[in-house]
């Protein structure tokens, strides 16, 4: 932490801008576990040192996101089925704080918020089914901000990217129409409360997520880091 503080504004806003760009490549699936992510590449692609490109990569590691081999090589996690399992239980109890602290007290202009997240799912359901797993993360890391906690926003935010991680190394295709249903049952159950019942539908929800999801990982497919990331770069 006192080391990021002695880089320069600029330095931390690229390394940042990267992480970002590479969270939300992986969790829309355009990044695959075991995908190798070059230094060289990653500076070229974002118009960045090495160095930066670094940076980002050691964050994202941090995160779980990245695995940091021999030799400076960064490839995207390969979770194992136990370690999905894992996250989604992690998850479970995480966001059941969320519900805890939100209960019957979501104001109206953050239930709008929620609803037009959900929104934006049911307009993406017949699209891209990673832009559909990505409006679905946000919503869940939109009711973590909601807390004003920011240990409870940090690790909802983290545990969300690595289900997410995990839904692209052992899903079947995304429910999108489940997951907006599901979601406006949320926030309908968090606004009106009581905590117990808005936790109870919580957990079931993302159970539901877990049973739907973990199962068998993806064929391979022809990976061009460069391409793959283009859309990411602005």
């Amino acid at each position: 932490m006192a080391s990021e503080k002695r880089r320069p504004r600029s330095e931390i806003d690229r390394v940042q801008g990267i992480c970002h760009a590479l969270r939300t490549a992986i969790i829309e699936r355009a990044l695959l576990p075991g995908d190798r992510l070059p230094e060289d590449a990653l500076g070229e692609r974002f118009g960045v040192s090495r160095t930066i490109a670094r940076h980002a990569l050691g964050q994202l590691a941090a995160e779980g996101l990245v695995d940091l081999r021999r030799n400076r090589i960064a490839v995207v996690v390969t979770p194992s089925f136990e370690d999905a399992r894992d996250i989604f239980d992690i998850r479970v109890d995480l966001e059941r704080q969320v519900v805890r602290h939100l209960a019957g007290k979501l104001t109206e202009p953050q239930v709008k918020q929620l609803k037009a997240i959900v929104e934006a799912e049911h307009e993406a359901r017949h699209g891209a089914e990673g832009t559909s797993i990505r409006l679905a993360t946000e919503f869940h890391v939109r009711l973590a901000e909601m807390t004003g906690k920011p240990i409870l926003i940090r690790y909802v935010t983290e545990i969300c990217y690595r289900a997410g991680l995990s839904l692209s190394a052992f899903a079947r295709p995304h429910s999108s129409d489940c997951a907006v249903s599901e979601h406006l049952e949320l926030i309908d159950a968090i606004r009106q409360g009581p905590a117990e019942r808005a936790c109870a539908l919580m957990d079931e929800h993302l159970e539901a997520v877990a049973s739907r999801a973990l199962l068998q990982s993806a064929g391979a497919r022809s990976r061009d880091l460069m391409n793959i990331l283009a859309p990411y770069a602005d």
